[in-house]
């Protein structure tokens, strides 16, 4: 709730204004009552036309006042709500993006967009409903009880044993439904991330005829929610029949005490009105405050998921307590006895892994599906971190090395091709803002992607969201010029040629060279990194060879099984 707190801070003024309006509207529903009382004990029983017009004017005159404090108060409060929302949403994307890719990977892209969406909404609706009701429900509720032992306090004593009955039920229902929304939001969770892969998987899901089974595992998701919300959705539906049964109850109970009095001649017919009038007052409020109960248990319960990943410390910018004190030794990097295990996994997915390579070589990295090829290059940029060992850049730890300042000298190139709706020339500058034309279409040319471009209408050509209105091939081009763009002293492509013809990926080869940058060539070709400086050979999380092409065919059985049945592949 701090976060809220502190989100809402911005607004304070209107956070305060809301419910002072409010208050003033409640002030004059709560004169109505004393109103009507005297028309019926002195206009209509005494037949004072006079009086009656008097008091008619003043009923209108406490409406129209009441509509405008009503509208303000709803101005401010919204302003608030949508203001803190807009807050929350921000702040909830900026400290995604501080994220390490060991959180974004234990939390989940459903779980954060359900966060950023419907739980940024029902916090919102449940400030909007908060500033206007908090404060005015209780005081309407107390005001037209106090109001009522004015007009005859033996009867209004039944206000007093109705009240705390009916607050009973509205804690008792929070305290119960606070809990159960939690456990909507995260099947809602579920449902948000089956339909992501299906959306996403389409093709793959019709190539394979696999509709029905993803219908039928979607509709279980999709009923356990709904279970979900109806066991909420009871106990909150509760809330207002036993509201209006208690009232009802005490409007009973008041009819039959005023009547007596009135027959005794203790009370006026018009002071039973009145009282009649502030218990329709306490009812309509108390219905409001307690669905302002059940939003804000929604709210609560979100702003504590939100607060969740508030509260989480992000990528830390070094990991170590003080820089080390590494100089520069030659090499771009090196990996020192590296071993690493993702988060809940089993096993290792790469173990003791050493690797220097010098500056301005090209380092080839080779292996099959699950090798640990593209888990090694995301530790030189600190997407993760070696779970033993050190990895060095320039001769530093890359832990005592800001994250900022540590990815500023790598240009890396994933193996999920990532385009962004726009346009090429303003995906090129993602790799460098300042970029000048010319710049852009020299990377381009280097990236075997100057085609592309002009084929497409130029630095100006649009870009689908996704990159859709590209091919697959030309995705990668465009993506290597990007990391080009950028000047890297250490240029990871990720296996982002998989979707080039041979002869292209020979000719971005050569052009590679042409950098004043060392290259890491992730690839399951041999083609692709045959005439790199070294070449690490990965089976299986471990160092299976390392060497230069001929070496690696002389001393290295897998390299020359991998080669020979490539080479066989390609005649």
């Amino acid at each position: 709730m701090k976060h809220l707190f502190s989100c809402l801070k911005r607004y304070r003024l209107e956070a305060v204004l809301a419910p002072i309006f409010k208050l003033f509207e409640a002030g004059m529903e709560l004169l109505v009552p004393l109103v009507v009382r005297s028309v019926v004990n002195i206009g209509i029983a005494d037949g004072d036309k006079g009086y009656l017009v008097h008091a008619f004017l003043l009923l209108a005159a406490f409406a129209a006042a009441g509509l405008c404090f009503a509208i303000t108060a709803q101005y401010f409060a919204a302003k608030a709500a949508v203001g803190t929302g807009a807050e929350l949403r921000s702040r909830l994307f900026c400290k995604l993006q501080s994220f390490s890719f060991t959180q974004i990977d234990d939390m989940g892209t459903s779980s954060m967009l359900t966060r950023m969406s419907s739980d940024v909404d029902r916090v919102q609706s449940g400030v909007n409903l908060t500033l206007r009701l908090l404060l005015r429900s209780p005081i309407v509720v107390f005001g037209a009880t106090v109001l009522a032992f004015t007009v005859d306090w033996k009867t209004a004593l039944v206000f007093v044993g109705l009240i705390p009955l009916l607050a009973a039920v509205v804690f008792a229902v929070m305290a119960v439904t606070v809990p159960k929304h939690r456990r909507v939001q995260e099947d809602l969770d579920g449902v948000y991330l089956s339909a992501r892969e299906n959306l996403t998987g389409a093709r793959v899901i019709r190539a394979f005829r696999l509709e029905e089974k993803e219908n039928a595992e979607f509709s279980t998701k999709n009923d356990n929610l709904r279970r979900a919300q109806e066991r909420v959705g009871l106990i909150s539906a509760v809330t207002s029949p036993l509201t209006f049964l208690l009232v009802n109850v005490a409007v009973v109970i008041l009819i039959d005490v005023g009547a007596l009095r009135v027959d005794g001649g203790a009370l006026a017919q018009g002071d039973v009105v009145a009282l009649y009038g502030y218990l329709s007052l306490i009812l309509v409020e108390l219905i409001k405050f307690a669905n302002l109960i059940v939003t804000t248990a929604r709210a609560v319960s979100c702003a504590g998921r939100i607060g969740a990943i508030l509260d989480a410390e992000g990528e830390q910018e070094t990991s170590l307590e003080a820089p080390m004190s590494e100089k520069e030794d030659g090499f771009a990097f090196s990996f020192e006895d590296v071993s690493f295990t993702y988060s809940g996994a089993a096993s290792a997915a790469l173990s003791h892994i050493t690797l220097q390579a010098k500056k301005g070589e090209t380092v080839g990295i080779l292996g099959g599906t699950g090798s640990g090829k593209s888990t090694l290059v995301r530790l030189l940029p600190r997407f993760y971190e070696a779970t033993e060992g050190r990895v060095l850049v320039g001769g530093r730890d890359a832990r005592a090395v800001p994250a900022h300042k540590l990815r500023a000298k790598i240009g890396y190139v994933p193996q999920k091709v990532v385009l962004f709706a726009g346009t090429v020339g303003e995906n090129l500058r993602w790799g460098n803002p300042d970029a000048t034309e010319e710049e852009l279409l020299a990377a381009a040319k280097i990236a075997q992607a100057e085609d592309v471009i002009g084929a497409k209408g130029g630095l100006s050509a649009p870009v689908e969201q996704e990159g859709r209105n590209f091919s697959g091939g030309q995705r990668q081009r465009l993506t290597i010029a990007r990391a080009i763009v950028k000047h890297p002293d250490i240029l990871i492509l990720d296996d982002s040629a998989s979707a080039l013809d041979y002869a292209t990926d020979a000719r971005l080869r050569a052009a590679l060279k042409t950098l004043d940058c060392t290259t890491v060539v992730v690839s399951q070709r041999v083609s692709s990194v045959m005439h790199a400086d070294k070449i690490l050979l990965l089976d299986e999380g471990r160092v299976a060879g390392m060497g230069t092409h001929e070496e690696l065919l002389k001393g290295c059985a897998l390299y020359r099984e991998i080669f020979a049945t490539q080479t066989e592949v390609q005649a």
